[in-house]
């Protein structure tokens, strides 16, 4: 007994465990802690005014608009159809549930050049429905609509996917509690839903947030050959140009993205196990 206390509620021997904490501390410093090293590194290079410059120019600075415009539209559509989804499968049954919950996870296994490509082919002019936009003056391919939507294709599991266990394992019980009290549908959401899964629903937006603004696949294929670049489509731009700090100093405002959402992270699963073990010990006494 004391042995499995004092090893973790594991009984590997004390080398098994040195083993695999150095296997896994060594991954994380190869593949993840060295590359960001070095492009903050290959950055700053050639000193803070070289970096600063290439974050002045006309191109970044568009490339942050275009990305920002497109998280902006993408995650609160996305917040909206995740928290619907949600509600839907966690407080009721109906026909086509299960059907529901797979198409969620479509994303999830549908490469993203492919969802490009489908929106390609859906969208463009050699199609009748983006002929008939396109007669309208409404253009989806190759322009900001494109990336939006491509966006959107990508990120809207994330927020979902967090807010359907949740809402399963609550039940319905609260809110048939605030319906018979007198409780319209707005206010059982805003006083009874909302606060049970506030922390899932952050985590889910950090995420959904945080794919958005790395994107690539799709938007590449949706928006190639336009006029404005998302910052993953500038930095790949950037790297076949002839200055090269350029792209690291674009890749750091992802990366540090990348490090706040990570911190956001910790900090959201350090309150949500807080909450779980409060209400732990309050079904013990």
């Amino acid at each position: 007994m004391a042995k499995s206390i004092t090893s973790g509620n594991t009984t590997e021997s004390p080398p098994v465990r040195w083993i695999l904490i150095v296997a896994a501390m060594t991954y994380v410093l190869l593949f993840l802690l060295l590359p960001l090293i070095l492009v903050f590194y290959s950055a700053f290079e050639r000193g803070f005014g070289e970096y600063w410059a290439v974050l002045c120019r006309s191109d970044t600075i568009n490339s942050i608009f275009m990305t920002l415009t497109t998280v902006c539209i993408a995650v609160p559509a996305n917040i909206i159809f995740g928290v619907v989804a949600a509600w839907c499968i966690g407080k009721f049954n109906f026909w086509g549930k299960s059907c529901l919950i797979s198409l969620i996870d479509l994303p999830f296994a549908v490469s993203p050049v492919i969802a490009g490509l489908l929106f390609v082919i859906l969208f463009g002019l050699r199609s009748p429905l983006g002929g008939w936009l396109d007669e309208q003056g409404i253009r989806i391919v190759y322009s900001t609509a494109g990336a939006v939507l491509a966006t959107m294709f990508v990120t809207f599991p994330f927020v979902a996917r967090e807010l359907i266990p949740i809402m399963q394992s609550q039940g319905t019980e609260e809110e048939y509690a605030a319906r018979v009290l007198g409780a319209n549908g707005l206010q059982i959401f805003f006083r009874v839903t909302l606060p049970n899964i506030k922390w899932a629903l952050l985590y889910g937006i950090i995420l959904c947030n945080a794919r958005a603004m790395g994107e690539y696949g799709a938007v590449k294929v949706v928006c190639s050959g336009g006029k404005m670049n998302t910052m993953p489509l500038l930095i790949e731009e950037l790297y076949h140009g002839s200055n090269p700090v350029a792209p690291f100093a674009v890749s750091t405002l992802l990366a540090l993205v990348a490090l706040l959402t990570l911190i956001a992270k910790a900090f959201i699963e350090a309150k949500t196990a807080r909450k779980r073990e409060q209400a732990e010990a309050d079904s013990k006494t």
